[in-house]
């Protein structure tokens, strides 16, 4: 998830714990995305990352 909103052209600003806190310049946002090894992100949590971060499901599968 990380490697994709990199890819999406966001950096991570900070870590804090398991979660990683990644900014985008052009659209002015923060997204946080929690990174626990081996686990799978519930439906809910990839949604409402992708909401957050403006980018749609044909995008992000696109940058995968």
């Amino acid at each position: 998830m990380v490697g994709a909103l990199k890819r999406a052209g966001f950096e991570v600003v900070g870590i804090r714990g398991s979660h990683h806190y990644l900014y985008h310049a052009q659209r002015d946002v923060i997204v946080t995305v929690p990174v626990h090894s081996k686990k799978i992100l519930a439906p809910k949590t990839l949604q409402a990352i992708l909401f957050q971060s403006g980018i749609t499901v044909d995008e992000f599968r696109a940058l995968l």
